[in-house]
């Protein structure tokens, strides 16, 4: 799998995880989805991006904004 492959992939089942929670968890665990899932690709393995998912734990964000977030990486 190419690192924008797995990317996209990382992207995928945050969402799954926002959508399947609801209240503050959905966020929560999306960001938290999104930290491990880049930590399983050597070319994703960074912890400048997982602090950057951390860093936006507790910002409250709509649906819509998450997923913008998400689209930042790549």
């Amino acid at each position: 799998m190419t690192r924008l492959e797995h990317i996209e992939w990382c992207k995928q089942r945050a969402i799954q995880e926002y959508d399947y929670y609801t209240g503050a968890d959905k966020q929560r665990n999306g960001l938290t989805s999104m930290m491990s899932d880049l930590g399983k690709h050597p070319e994703t393995n960074s912890e400048v991006l997982r602090m950057l998912c951390l860093s936006q734990m507790m910002i409250p964000m709509s649906r819509q904004q998450f997923i913008n977030f998400l689209n930042g990486f790549n």
